[in-house]
Formats: structure tokens, sequence, C-alpha cells
């Protein structure tokens, strides 16, 4: 079979099927990989570059606008062009602008790599959520979506680690080396084990797939959940791009120290997600109500505490709290926004999560330059800014879902 631009596409073969799964699952998490892997690494980077910390922390905004924009368009073309090649060429680009960020110091070079960065990333994992669609049905296919958030928290969790040993072993060119051979094997793995999964290639009709969006966006309660998950995961973007430089320079620890502190964060995210997955027959906006409570209490206390102790126990302790909530609060609301145009799933996956990376993205940059990254005092302002939009935004929801529904 040919593609509508006349290509013949390469079939995946049925015997590779395990292998090319796993591989999906494996890459699934590569957006959690290219953001948190160097953020240990965040305050050596400015020193090195001889640059502020805000604008090496633009490094991660510029990758995460990205790619939510990548995700926005990148379903359409998957669906006319296939799955495949688009994916394998984007590990290669991936792989090329990793390593062209190692050998430069140039941060509007780097910049410019990090927005590569963003597309490829987007196309590799939208790309493989598809790849299950394609080839699994029924039960199957449930069984496999509902590790969609589990497989995803593992970048978070284990990017940091690795990047702090990297850091304190090599440098931080080491994570951008790090990244480019993980694309490159992994490239050379799709070549020899995946292919083509897509059955049915459609035409590519923007004005088609633009009146879905307009219809989408025009959702007042979709519209405003999106937000919801841009605030939930803002929430763990702000501790990125300002922890290692709380725990490096105000507490004068290591890089080490600062990627365990962001594995025990990420872990407190996928706590968060069990929670939320746990939790899921009872009245939703009882319990996202509850939650935001349990987080605007811990963070007043996080911010009298700080008149009493101030150390890396504390800021772990309060931080792994609210990131819990948060965790809750995303599992929670991606369910919501998904459920929404069931028969338009694979769009509404790509709006939702496109910008949410979007809203992300300016928000924690906004965020972090009100309020620098100098001391837990800061950072629990931060969080106490966020917890008080989303119950605002929650607000709204409430009336305008009962509009809707009325």
């Amino acid at each position: 079979m040919t593609t509508p631009s006349g290509l013949k596409a390469s079939y995946i073969k049925e015997k590779n099927h395990g292998i090319a799964t796993l591989l999906a699952f494996a890459l699934l998490p590569l957006s959690g990989f290219a953001t948190d892997i160097y953020i240990p690494s965040l305050p050596n980077m400015a020193g090195d570059m001889n640059v502020s910390s805000v604008q090496v922390q633009l490094t991660l905004s510029i990758f995460l606008i990205s790619y939510g924009v990548a995700q926005l368009f990148v379903g359409s073309l998957l669906d006319s062009f296939g799955r495949y090649k688009i994916c394998l060429y984007a590990l290669l680009i991936f792989a090329a602008a990793s390593l062209v960020i190692a050998v430069t110091h140039n941060i509007y070079l780097i910049y410019l790599m990090r927005v590569i960065h963003g597309l490829s990333v987007g196309g590799i994992v939208v790309a493989k959520r598809a790849y299950f669609v394609d080839l699994f049905t029924g039960d199957k296919l449930k069984h496999y979506l509902s590790l969609f958030s589990i497989i995803w928290s593992t970048g978070p969790i284990v990017a940091p680690f690795v990047g702090g040993y990297l850091q304190a072993a090599f440098g931080w060119e080491s994570n951008f080396y790090f990244l480019a051979g993980f694309a490159l094997v992994f490239a050379l793995l799709e070549l020899i084990y995946s292919g083509e999964t897509l059955k049915h290639f459609t035409e590519f009709q923007l004005k088609k797939i633009m009146g879905i969006y307009v219809q989408m966006v025009k959702t007042t309660s979709f519209t405003l959940g999106i937000v919801m998950l841009g605030l939930a995961y803002c929430m763990v973007m702000v501790y990125n791009m300002t922890g290692p430089f709380i725990i490096e320079h105000h507490l004068n620890l290591s890089p080490v120290i600062a990627g365990y502190s962001s594995l025990v964060l990420g872990f407190a995210w996928m706590v968060g997600g069990f929670i939320g997955k746990a939790t899921i027959n009872r009245p939703f906006f009882k319990r996202l109500a509850i939650n935001s409570l349990f987080q605007l209490l811990f963070v007043i206390l996080m911010i009298l505490s700080l008149n009493f102790i101030s150390n890396l126990f504390s800021l772990i302790f309060f931080a792994f709290i609210i990131h819990i909530g948060a965790g809750y609060t995303f599992n929670n609301y991606f369910t919501f926004c998904l459920s929404k145009f069931p028969k338009n799933a694979g769009i509404a996956g790509g709006l939702t999560g496109g910008i949410t990376y979007v809203i992300v993205s300016f928000l924690s940059y906004g965020v972090v330059n009100f309020f620098p990254a100098k001391d837990e005092r800061n950072l629990s302002f931060s969080y106490l800014v966020m917890i008080l939009l989303s119950g605002l935004v929650m607000l709204l929801i409430m009336r305008t879902r009962g509009k809707e529904e009325g």
C-alpha cells in the first residue's frame, strides 16, 4: 500500500510485534528525559556559559512550548503520511540536535536546538501513542492505555537521577551526549524491528481538522480543564527550574543530591496518579476540592515553617505532598478532558497535550521570573499562586459544566 504522497509503506512484521511494543513503551517517557535529565546541571550550565539562571531556565520553556505546538498538528501528519518514517526521522533529528547542544556553549544556538528537540519529540511520542491504537483493540488496548501515565512518569523519576551522576562525573555536556546515544540506539532498533502500523491513510484536510479544533476550544469546561492540567504540571516544572539552584547554591549541596531530590518528587507525581486512578469512581468535584484544600494547607504550613526550619528535608517533605496533589489533579483532569469528545479522542488528546505544554512553558517561565530561584520561600510563594489559581479555575469549571449540561 502507498501513502497519499505516493511512497510505499513498509509494514511491521508480525513476528516483531512484541519487541516493537516494548520499543514503543520505552519511547513514551522521552519528553520527560529531554527536560529532566539536565535539571541538576542547570546551575553549572549557567556558570560555564556565563549566563543568568533565567536564561538557562528558558531552555526548558522553549522545549515545552515547541513540544506542545508539535502535538497540535503532528497527529494529522501521522494519519496522512504514516507513523514509522516520521518517528524514525524524528529520532535522528533529535540525536543531531543533542550533539549540537553538547559541543556548543552558545545559549542562542541551544535555544534553537531545543525548539528542534520539542518538535521531534512531539512526533515521536504521538506516533508511539498511535502505535497502540493501530495494533490493539478491546481490553488489551485499554490495558495498554492505562499504563501510559505510569510509563511516562518513569522519565521525570529516572532522568534527574541519571543526570546528577553524569553532571558530577563528566559535566553538563554528558547529558546531551547521553540523549544523542539514546536516540541513535532506538533509531537502529526501530529500523530493525519496527515498521508502519497505519492501515488506512487519510488525506490531509486542514479545513476539516481546524473545524474540530475550534469546536473543542469553544467548549468552555474542556478549555478550562486544560488550564487545570497546565497549572498542575506547572507546579512540577517550577520546581524543576528552581530546585537545583536552591539545593546547590542556597543549601550548598551537590548536583547528585539535586538529582536524588528530583527523583523523589517524580515519584510523588506518580503516587498522585495512582491515587487518582484508585478514586476514579468518587464524586469528581468533591475529591478535587478536597485535594486542593490539602495542597493549600501544606503550602501554608511550608511558608510558616520557614520561620523555624530551612533545610533539604523540609523542602522535599512539603514539595512531596504538594506534588502528590499536582499528580492527582493532572490524572483526573486528563481523563476529564479526553472523555469530553469520545468520537475525536485522537485530536482531543493532541489538543489537550499541546495546549497544556504551551501553558506550562509560558506560566512556569513567568512564575520563576516573578519569584526567582533564590530560596524555599520563593518556591512556596510560587506553589501558593498556582494552587489559588487552580481553585479559581475549578470553580469556573463547576459553573460552566452545569450550564453546558443544562
